[in-house]
């Protein structure tokens, strides 16, 4: 057919398919612009964050960075040449400054230094703190979650009062993560006297996250098919076996996904963990305790935390910024591990479980 004789029903040119493209390059522009700022952002923290968790050296690790304590830094010259040592060494080294002096029949020179607050030692209460807090709420908010998602479904029958459950579920998940740090502070720190501990934070985060929890259990478990419940109760099984056994294993999958999503919350809420669980400075681990009750009444450092601490409340230089970029780092990779290995057992029983 000549461009001068087109088909019937070829496509005319006019305004309305001039406003189609616009608006579909308008679109596609506007998600291009979105993943560009997702790249600049995760891109620079990557090449700044690497800097200081890897060196060239062997083991190619920074391990001191990984797995000790947050110290402050001292810088200061000594002899000619410029020192940069933690707390801990730099004490250390006086000492010893101080003994070969005397040792000499002389006075100790004294070492004039300048300090820098958490910019020397590592992040490893941190690390530690924020695997807790996120093992522990999610294990919380999924026992809890799932059970409610259960009952909703499976056993409740429909009627204004699990409407109004399920318009309320919906409506919690709106609401910020301050004001739950702030019923978390109430009820768990004050009332309950937990005071700041790894359970406090647990149930306030499992809280925070239970909505979304809840939601997409229930949808995941209205996903499998009315004919796997009829069969099962048609061969005698009853209701909860029904559930465990013709439910439950099908709806897996997308239960996963909801913890998928609670994770990437959980892991990343400063302000509830900031009222129930977190402190600034802890030098013991969390099982460095004398007894088991110990462990649960106590309170962590945790990445998030201490990522808002060195960036906003202390002065800001050369040696706190590779800190912060450095524990931003080590924080997405956490996330990103334990969310990956979330993606990886969903889909293994989506493969084992198939309809």
């Amino acid at each position: 057919m000549s461009p001068s004789n087109p088909h019937i029903f070829q496509a005319q040119p006019g305004g309305q398919a001039r406003r189609e493209k616009s608006i579909f390059w308008i679109f596609r522009i506007a998600t291009y612009v979105v993943l560009a700022c997702g790249f600049f952002v995760f891109g620079d923290i990557i090449i700044k964050g690497s800097r200081t968790v890897f060196q060239s050296e062997f083991p190619f690790v920074n391990t001191t960075f990984l797995f000790t304590a947050p110290e402050s830094l001292y810088v200061f010259e000594h002899e000619g040449v410029k020192r940069e040592m933690g707390d801990r060494e730099f004490r250390a080294f006086r000492e010893a400054e101080e003994a070969r002096a005397r040792s000499e029949g002389r006075v100790p020179a004294q070492i004039r230094a300048q300090s820098y607050v958490y910019s020397a030692g590592g992040i490893w209460p941190c690390i530690v703190g924020t695997v807790l807090l996120v093992v522990g709420s999610m294990t919380i908010a999924l026992s809890l979650g799932v059970s409610s998602a259960i009952y909703l479904n499976e056993y409740a029958k429909e009627g204004p009062g699990v409407r109004f459950i399920r318009l309320a579920i919906l409506n919690l998940a709106g609401v910020p993560s301050i004001v739950f740090g702030l019923f978390g502070f109430g009820m768990f720190v004050i009332f309950f006297g937990w005071n700041v501990s790894l359970l406090a934070g647990w149930f306030t985060l499992a809280f925070m996250v239970l909505p979304v929890v809840i939601t997409a259990s229930e949808e995941a478990l209205k996903a499998v098919p009315r004919g796997f419940r009829e069969g099962s109760l048609a061969l005698g099984a009853t209701k909860w076996q029904t559930i465990r056994k013709a439910v439950l294993p099908y709806a897996l999958p997308g239960i996963l996904t909801s913890s998928i999503l609670g994770i990437a919350r959980v892991a990343g809420e400063t302000a509830p963990i900031m009222f129930t669980a977190a402190y600034v400075v802890r030098d013991k681990l969390p099982w460095d305790v004398e007894s088991v009750s110990d462990f649960f009444f106590q309170g962590v450092m945790a990445l998030p935390y201490h990522i808002y601490v060195v960036s906003s409340k202390i002065p800001q230089n050369e040696y706190t910024e590779r800190v912060q970029y450095g524990t931003a780092f080590v924080f997405l990779g956490i996330v990103a591990l334990i969310a990956m290995t979330s993606i990886l057992l969903r889909n293994r029983l989506r493969k084992r479980y198939q309809w």
